[in-house]
């Protein structure tokens, strides 16, 4: 049986995964980068060199017997599959997955970190359309996408619309981090918001026009609320209360707007019950509302490693039937 290695290398994880020929996950770690207390993010080159820490001690993780029979190895070189699209933090994946494709003599496959979230969403989700809307909801995205799964191992991603300031991830954040949680703040907040009460959800309000959308606004709303001792429970469900409906009417509008009503949620934030539990309600008979597992959510390589099982043993069909 054949493995095929997935790494990603994004802005806060360092990952790699293990999938077989039938797609399934054989084997995964990662791990999150260390962000010093009460700051809100890394800068590019911090986060670069804890990768290039993290990476040889993943790797050793791999069960050794597996080597043999890796037969590709796949990895995430920029953000989003458009042109321009770069991050130093993916050169650190791409270095290793392009020495270890070569003392493998094995395929290398690169796709995208975006790319990457949809197929981990895609799988898990059970999702089969082959056209469908997807929300990327995370620290370094927030956007409405109109996606297709045109091939093997690839997926053409039209942009309708996002975020004009801040990300979903980054609203989280960095009230998360007023409030005294650590960095990334969203499990953290999570739990907080299970002790506030019914109607904190609505103490933010939602700022949406057509394809756009803010969270600088609210932000700054939600530090005034901490400013005036609102309890921290009540500010944390405050937030999931505000992204739940951002999100929700974004989606309204993409389904209005395209006629596509099968929609996949993905990123970090969208691993949030509360969110998840919020879109289900508020779009139920109007979308069917796709889900990456929890794990499958947040940033990882197992998309990377099915995008490369698919796109890999595709090429080996087609020269096969060449011959």
């Amino acid at each position: 049986m054949g493995y095929y290695l997935g790494i990603d290398t994004s802005a806060y994880t360092t990952s790699l995964a293990l999938v077989n020929e039938q797609e399934e996950l054989h084997w995964e770690a990662r791990k999150i980068l260390a962000v010093p207390s009460g700051e809100r993010g890394l800068a590019q080159s911090e986060a670069l060199f804890q990768h290039v820490q993290n990476l040889p001690c993943l790797t050793a993780e791999i069960p050794a017997d597996l080597w043999r029979d890796i037969a590709g190895i796949g990895v995430s070189t920029a953000p989003r599959p458009v042109k321009g699209s770069y991050m130093p933090v993916f050169t650190a994946g791409y270095g290793v997955a392009s020495s270890l494709a070569s003392a493998l003599n094995v395929p290398l496959y690169r796709t995208s970190h975006q790319e990457g979230h949809l197929a981990a969403g895609i799988s898990s989700g059970k999702l089969t359309e082959i056209q469908f809307l997807a929300i990327h909801l995370s620290g370094g995205t927030t956007e409405l996408l109109q996606v297709e799964k045109k091939e093997p191992g690839k997926i053409q991603i039209d942009l309708l619309g996002g975020t004009t300031d801040l990300h979903a991830g980054q609203f989280v954040d960095r009230v998360g981090v007023r409030l005294g949680l650590g960095f990334p703040a969203g499990k953290e907040l999570e739990r907080l918001a299970q002790d506030a009460d019914p109607g904190a959800a609505s103490l933010l309000p939602s700022s949406v026009k057509g394809f756009e959308v803010s969270f600088s606004g609210v932000e700054s709303a939600a530090q005034r609320l901490i400013d005036q001792h609102v309890p921290a429970a009540q500010v944390a469900r405050a937030v999931e209360g505000c992204v739940a409906r951002t999100i929700a009417k974004l989606l309204q509008t993409g389904i209005e707007k395209t006629g596509l009503k099968h929609c996949l949620i993905v990123g970090g934030v969208a691993s949030n019950q509360f969110i998840r539990s919020e879109l289900n309600h508020r779009l139920n008979h109007k979308a069917q509302l796709y889900w990456a597992e929890p794990e499958w959510s947040r940033d990882q390589a197992i998309g990377v490693a099915l995008l490369t099982s698919q796109g890999l043993n595709e090429k080996i069909i087609t020269v096969s039937m060449e011959k």
